[in-house]
């Protein structure tokens, strides 16, 4: 994976995203977000990659001091949310790092101490002050610790991997993105992010996306697609279809070679 510049942009309310652009050789730009919600107990949500956290603490502290940082939510463990956790641990000493039990145990492999860490569990609420942070089981997930959760102020729904999708260049929001492409892209993301999602089933699988509409989002904010309001009704509906996509295969040797090469000549 190449990996282009942090940018940062307003989200909605109360939100900014920070977003590292990573380029798959064959496949597409994997957009790679984190999220600063200005609570009255500010809340970083993931870290960005480890080979670009020096630059994420620099982008970071354009939008909140780091020292002021109350809660880190890890949505999971995979290396694309926790590569400047160690920097932050140091520079945000009052934050406390929101994980479940598993995390932790993942966690601690990188060196997190165990009285840094806050553990809550699917379905209970995290207090930041002015509001309240619902944690959730995203309808599809890579990992067995994956944690979203629901702003219950603003609606706003922090989905971890789940409604990511892999496009052909960077957007602003998922609303630029046309429509055909967005469910092409969101459905091969499924199918690479969730290898579990046709043994599943048709049935299972909506009612996983049920319960996070039945909530009623606002927004929707992945860590893997530009932020989405209008959008969010289309990428429910998306994922609650993405069963009927083919069971994404990945590339040979000679096909990853070919790609790398492409990628290198541009």
């Amino acid at each position: 994976m190449s990996i282009s510049t942090i940018t940062t942009a307003r989200a909605g309310a109360d939100t900014h995203v920070l977003s590292t652009p990573g380029q798959l050789p064959g496949l597409g730009v994997l957009p790679i977000n984190a999220f600063v919600l200005h609570a009255r107990e500010p809340v970083l949500v993931d870290t960005g990659l480890a080979a670009t956290a020096s630059d994420f603490l620099q982008a970071l502290g354009a939008l909140v001091d780091p020292a002021d940082l109350r809660w880190i939510w890890i949505t999971h463990a995979d290396a694309d949310h926790v590569g400047a956790l160690r920097l932050l641990l140091e520079a945000a000493p009052r934050a406390r790092i929101v994980t479940n039990y598993l995390g932790l145990g993942k966690l601690a492999l990188q060196q997190l101490p165990v009285d840094r860490a806050y553990l809550i569990n699917p379905g209970q609420p995290l207090d930041v002050g002015d509001r309240q942070l619902l944690a959730l089981r995203p309808p599809l997930y890579d990992a067995p610790e994956t944690m979203g959760f629901l702003d219950m102020r603003t609606r706003q729904l922090f989905s971890s991997d789940a409604f990511g999708a892999l496009l052909d260049r960077s957007y602003e929001s998922a609303e630029a993105i046309a429509p055909a492409l967005l469910r092409e892209r969101l459905h091969l993301w499924a199918t690479i992010d969730a290898p579990w999602l046709h043994p599943l089933g048709r049935e299972g699988l909506v009612r996983a996306v049920r319960r996070v509409a039945d909530l009623a989002p606002e927004r929707i904010f992945s860590s893997h697609l530009p932020p989405a309001s209008a959008a969010v009704s289309a990428l429910l509906a998306h994922l609650a279809e993405a069963d009927t996509a083919v069971p994404f295969v990945g590339p040979d040797q000679a096909a990853l070679e070919a790609s790398v090469a492409e990628l290198t000549a541009a």
